[in-house]
Parts: C-alpha cells; structure tokens; sequence
C-alpha cells in the first residue's frame, strides 16, 4: 500500500523503541534497561523490556489513533507526525496518561482486579504482565466454559461499574475514542469512508454495502428503555486474564472506560469471540458448544422489563455486534505492508469472505426490521454454518 503521505513501519519502530528507552531512564535511573521482542500489534506500538529484574509491558500511542492510521498517511508524511506527536505527549489528555490514571481508579477504589500500571512518562506506559491463560485461550481450549467464563466477566464488571462514584470520577479522563461507535465514524464517515474501503481488496464492494446498512441502523431511534452506562469499553477477550484459574477471579488489561450506549461491553466480548471462531475454528462440537455458551449467556445479559425494552436491547447488541466486526475486519484487510499482524490478525483477513457473510445476512435481516430474537437465532445459524464451512 502506497501513498504520499506514507509513514514507513521501520522509521516508526525505530522512534518507538528510543521513546521507551528514554522514558524507562527517566523512571528507572541507574537500573539496566533490555529492549526485548515487539508484540504485532495494529492499535499501539507494544514491546516487552526488561528493567533491571523486572518484565514489563511498555505501550506507545501515535496520536491516539491505530497503528494503520499513522502508516497509511492519514495523520500525514513521518515529519507531521513526529512534530505532532511530540506536542502530543505532553498533553494531560493524552491517550495513555488517561489509561494509566484509569488502571489506578479501577484498582483503587471499585476493587476490580487489573494490570499494574508501574509508569507512565514521554508518551510510554509501562505495565506489569499478566499471567495465565486468557478468556480467549479458555474458550478455545474449554467452549462447554464459555457461558461461565462470560457470566463471571460481566458479574465483575456489573459491581465495579455500577459503583456511581465511578461514573462522576471519569470526566476528563474517559476514553471515548476507542469505543465501538467512535471508530466506526472514523473509519467510514463521508468520501474518505469509501476510499479507506476500496483498500479491503475483494471484499470491499459487500463491506460498502454492510457499512450503509449499519450506518442507517445505527442512527435509526432505538427506542425507549436504554440508559447510558459506564462501559469498560475495550473489552476484549484477550484483555482478560484468569492467572488463578477459570474458576477464579479475572484481571482486566487496557481498559477505555467511557459513558456510552447498553449493551457496548457485551457486544464487543461476542463480536472478537465469533471472529476468532470463524477464523480458527474447532471441529464441529467445539464450534456448537462455543455458539450456544455465548447465546445462553447473552439471553441472560437481556434486561428485564417491558417486551419492547428487551428486543431494543437485543437489537442494539445485534448492531453494536456487526459495527465492531466490520471495524476490526478492515482494520486487518487495510494494514500497510511492514506492520506485523497478530496470528489471529492473519487468520481473520484470511477468512474475510466467511465474516462477510455473516454480516451481510445479519444486517440485511436488522434492516428489513425482522423481529431482533428472530435475527439474533439467523446470527447464531449463520456463524455455526460459516465457521464450519
């Protein structure tokens, strides 16, 4: 992928990793700093680095967008970004200040179990690592797991969340930008919406068709019955961690805490789990037991009350769902060539036609206005049919 403004991956890097070398001096003076691998990556830069006896996760953000945003040239040509850069860093506002001060509020005063920010200076964070299996690797190693594991995340967000104190400490320091609704305006708003498309390759004439439907759906009145709530925002399997076990408590990684829509936290765990179903698929028992785990749970997520109230949630969910799947799907087809992609990365744009099934039966079912339960038993049909295929 060319451009003119192209910013080239290996200059980027480079910057990166002498931002984390300095900033590991400013916090850590006198100790041995070791540069270790870089972990693929299409949101942030992330290294793992060594500090004197410690392991830590170092993590760099361009100007708060992802990494297929700066290399594409959106940003501009790698003397713009610098400069901006530079000037970003130093603003209170920034993406990652906000996120440390987060990890602090979430571990000190709702008592939810998170990763340990031990730093943050020169635009670096530096976080202790987890360890164990995540709710990823569980799913895929246990499916008949899957409702439990889900149930047990939500039950820990549901009472550190629900903390109302939470909601007047976030002001400033919410990270609205990496919610499902903020990306998917970024990416696909007006003409520059439709270039960044016609990058998907094959794919990109249903995606256009899908990003139409859900952009109608999506500012379409849903209704009655919906408060806002504090949502953990990117909550995604492989950010959860059961270092205990699967029957233990959970800790939380990256978190991007906003006041957003219901349903926004449940619709990405199910949007990134149904991907890597599609994209790595088990044999057939493994990819029933892994759907229905995650329709018993998302039945039992569903909120009591009114009939109408219940299919407005459900509908929501269904949109929220294909918005964050077509999100992270053109994020994979659209990588400039010298960013390393994760494996499951890999394996999703591999599958894309499989994805693109899904979401062009799903959201042409939503935009007939087809009863959302209805479309929510189609959705289930239709990624136990793809991920077999």
């Amino acid at each position: 992928m060319t451009g003119p403004g192209l910013v080239l991956a290996d200059e980027l890097f480079a910057h990166a990793a002498g931002q984390i070398t300095r900033a590991a001096g400013l916090l850590w003076c006198g100790e041995t700093v070791r540069l270790g691998v870089h972990v693929p990556s299409v949101t942030g830069y992330v290294q793992r680095i060594r500090v004197g006896d410690r392991d830590l996760y170092a993590k760099v953000s361009y100007l708060g967008v992802s990494l297929v945003s700066v290399l594409r040239g959106t940003c501009g040509d790698w003397k713009t970004v610098r400069a901006a850069q530079a000037a970003y860093i130093g603003s209170p506002d920034a993406l990652l200040r906000r996120e440390a001060a987060q990890l602090g509020m979430l571990h000190h005063h709702t008592g939810l179990r998170t990763a340990v920010a031990e730093g943050v200076a020169s635009g670096v964070l530096f976080t202790r690592p987890v360890p164990g299996p995540t709710l990823a690797d569980l799913v895929v190693k246990e499916p008949h797991l899957t409702t439990d594991l889900l149930t047990t995340t939500m039950r820990e967000l549901d009472t550190a969340l629900g903390q109302s104190r939470l909601a007047w400490q976030l002001g400033r320091l919410a990270i609205r930008e990496r919610g499902i609704d903020a990306v998917f305006a970024r990416k696909f708003n007006g003409l520059s919406g439709r270039v960044y498309l016609d990058l998907a390759g094959e794919i990109a004439p249903l995606l256009a068709i899908v990003v139409t439907r859900l952009r109608r759906l999506h500012f379409a009145d849903p209704g009655p019955g919906l408060a806002a709530v504090t949502a953990y925002g990117d909550l995604k399997p492989e950010h959860i961690c059961f270092p205990d076990g699967p029957e233990q408590r959970p800790v939380f990684l990256d978190p991007g805490l906003c006041r957003s829509r219901a349903a926004i936290d449940e619709a990405k765990l199910i949007s990134r789990l149904i991907l890597s179903l599609i994209a790595s698929p088990p044999d057939n028992h493994g990819i029933k037991t892994t759907v229905e785990g995650i329709s018993a749970f998302t039945k039992a997520r569903i909120p009591d009350g009114k009939k109408t109230t219940r299919a407005v949630w459900l509908r929501q969910l269904l949109v929220l769902w294909l918005m964050d799947t077509v999100n992270i799907l053109t994020t994979y087809l659209t990588a400039p060539t010298g960013l390393p992609l994760p494996d499951h990365g890999l394996r999703i744009a591999g599958r894309a036609e499989a994805v693109g099934a899904v979401l062009d039966r799903v959201s042409a079912a939503l935009e007939a206005g087809r009863e959302p339960h209805a479309v929510w038993r189609l959705a289930q049909a239709t990624v136990v049919e793809e991920a077999a295929r």
